[in-house]
């Protein structure tokens, strides 16, 4: 390397790449068509878009749910595959087991020792913020404390990648407000590879490193938007002139997303905010 000459920083390996990827249900929906995209280990990747439009057909094929009709999924060589969380909209919580039985489901089916799982159990509280709360049921919770169970409960097994789908749609602006501070905090503590799917723009910029935008149905990559803004974010970020720009320039990318022809092809990474190009293939 020549003298004086910058570092070159290697290219990132990405966590998982779908390519060409799309989706047609038995009754003959196409839900997604040709999706192509990569996640990159310890990115907030928000997935934004119309109900509709395959977003949470995307995170059952990723976590193995269902199975792609066409093109394929490729997983980085160091097991992120086998280390997944997953937190559905509504929080399905046992209603007959306390707090911390609810969390330690899925260590017992994976037969964690009893010591191991305590460990576990106590560490994904502690992460959510719900000491005290470990012998109550769910019936004596509210919606929001209720969330937190099952993010304790997808964070106990220590995943790679947490797939969340639309989980503060059905709560309360101050709840929403709250869980989404904690999530951002909680998500750059252990460096989690995070795919949270919204209908929400500003909850889309608040939480992401990157947004990406979906076609209406069939769904494909509309448009991505780079959040520069260093994350764990607060109040402060939620207020600033940075973090309304973002959102209206979002807007303007799901608004344009909105028209698109079925036929284009989905846009590249990179930019602060990129869409297709107009001419179709």
């Amino acid at each position: 390397m020549t003298a004086g000459a910058p570092p070159v920083t290697p290219p990132v390996t990405p966590i998982v790449t779908l390519r060409g990827v799309s989706r047609t249900y038995p009754s003959g929906t196409l839900a997604l068509d040709r999706l192509s995209l990569s996640v990159e280990p310890g990115e907030f990747l928000t997935l934004l878009g119309p109900s509709g439009c395959g977003k949470t057909t995307l995170l059952r094929l990723i976590a193995g749910l269902a199975e792609p009709s066409d093109g394929r999924i490729e997983w980085s060589p160091d097991g992120g595959a086998r280390r997944l969380g997953f937190v559905f909209q509504e929080p399905t919580l046992m209603p007959w087991a306390r707090v911390e039985d609810n969390i330690r489901l899925p260590l017992m089916l994976a037969a964690v020792s009893p010591a191991e799982s305590a460990a576990r159990v106590g560490e994904a509280i502690a992460h959510v913020g719900l000491e005290g709360f470990e012998r109550a049921y769910p019936r004596e919770l509210s919606g929001g404390m209720k969330m937190r169970v099952s993010i304790a409960r997808a964070l106990v097994t220590r995943p790679q990648i947490l797939l969340m789908d639309e989980p503060f749609a059905a709560l309360d602006e101050i709840t929403r407000f709250k869980l989404e501070n904690d999530l951002s905090s909680l998500a750059h503590r252990p460096r989690l590879t995070v795919l949270f799917v919204t209908h929400s723009v500003f909850e889309s910029v608040y939480l992401g490193s990157r947004v990406v935008v979906l076609s209406p149905r069939p769904g494909r990559v509309a448009a991505e938007f780079r959040v520069d803004s260093p994350a764990p974010r607060g109040e402060a970020f939620r207020t600033s002139s940075a973090y309304l720009e973002a959102c209206r320039q979002v807007s303007a990318l799901l608004a344009s997303a909105m028209d698109l022809p079925l036929t284009l092809a989905p846009s590249p990474s990179g930019g602060e905010g990129t869409r297709p190009t107009s001419d179709a293939t």
